[in-house]
């Protein structure tokens, strides 16, 4: 394995564990944010100084205390969050943020304001919403504007500092443009990066700039990257905060060449502008389609083109128990693709019962 890979590969291992940084005195180190959700401007984290650190689940251990304050019917995902923060899972936070990408996100935000507020034991940090919307009108674009602004503003009340906003965004998009360079090794025929590598690729667990140096060494080593010749598939639906599916599908042959959920390929995709705050507010008012905030035609729409790009053999939409969205856009998908289609319904959080795609589209290892 070439080196910048083992590197992001150990680095992404390390993504529900505390960042290295904040087991150091307050003093020596960056302030760290844990962030949830899709629509957090993290330029803006990195604006303030501040370490972000996107807060992951865990399938493997329980979620008893996150089952007790969200209740069984929301995303599992969300209450393993939940659990975890309460455990201190994530080390010393000094803040939160939670943006309100869908349901189970803006739950998550109510029950840890609401546990700060009635037991503050839990030395939970002060949490955030940030409300984007996503409606294609000028209001819509006026309201988030203004909450991309008071963000701002909390941030530079929390640091005591000047954002460094167009820095921030300069860095971001050179990571995007990079992680959009390694999306191309798995759209290569064959892919030269499975999709279990390339979550490793886009989620390790590093600052933006180390993230950016490793992504420019993996492009210098890709022809060291081995070929990976398998059915070439188009993830499409809930979000993967952790390897285990992504590995459940490969370990039958296939090859991951493409997904929807935001922590796959640069999300939201393309660069933010340099426009200061008001590029910042129309780049994440125009992020792409996602289950929870699209229309079932639009959804449709962008699985066809996003499968076209990756040369996909065929699609296979993946809805966990708790997140039911994905499911309703299936069938307008299936009808718009020139590729075979499968969904998987009601999936246990971390685990992909298969039986469907072995029996209707088998993939010899």
């Amino acid at each position: 394995m070439p080196m910048a890979l083992a590197m992001l590969e150990e680095a992404y291992a390390r993504r529900g564990a505390p960042p290295a940084a904040s087991k150091l005195p307050a003093g020596d180190r960056a302030p760290v944010a844990g962030h949830v959700g899709a629509d957090v401007p993290v330029e803006l984290l990195t604006a303030a100084g501040l370490r972000a650190l996107r807060l992951t689940g865990d399938p493997e251990s329980g979620s008893a205390l996150g089952d007790r304050y969200l209740g069984r019917g929301v995303d599992p995902m969300a209450r393993s969050v939940l659990t975890r923060l309460l455990a201190g899972s994530f080390g010393d936070l000094d803040h939160l943020v939670i943006s309100h990408d869908c349901e189970a996100s803006l739950r998550l935000f109510y029950a840890l304001r609401e546990l700060r507020r009635v037991e503050p034991g839990t030395g939970l940090p002060e949490v955030y919403l940030v409300d984007i919307l996503h409606l294609p009108h000028r209001t819509t674009a006026r309201y988030n504007r203004r909450r991309i602004g008071e963000f701002a503003a909390r941030l530079e009340a929390w640091t005591g500092r000047t954002l460094d906003l167009a820095g921030a965004v300069a860095a971001h998009n050179e990571r995007r443009r990079l992680l959009a360079a390694a999306a191309e090794l798995r759209r290569a025929v064959p892919a030269r990066l499975t999709g279990r590598q390339f979550l490793a690729v886009a989620n390790a667990v590093l600052p933006v700039d180390e993230h950016i140096a490793l992504l420019e060494r993996l492009l210098a080593e890709a022809g060291q990257l081995e070929e990976h010749a398998g059915r070439r598939v188009f993830l499409s639906g809930s979000d993967h905060d952790t390897p285990h599916v992504y590995e459940a599908v490969e370990s039958e042959g296939y090859v991951i060449v493409g997904e929807d959920h935001s922590f796959g390929g640069p999300s939201p995709e393309g660069p933010s502008g340099s426009g200061g705050l008001d590029a910042l507010a129309e780049h994440y008012h125009y992020s792409g389609p996602t289950a929870h905030r699209a229309t079932v035609s639009e959804r449709a729409a962008h699985a066809a083109r996003a499968v076209r790009h990756c040369r996909a053999e065929l699609l296979v939409a993946y809805s966990r128990v708790g997140d039911e969205a994905p499911a309703w856009d299936f069938p307008a998908q299936r009808a718009a693709l020139d590729i075979p289609a499968v969904l998987l319904e009601r999936q246990e959080y971390g685990r992909a019962d298969l039986s469907a795609l072995r029996k209707e589209h088998p993939c010899a290892v």
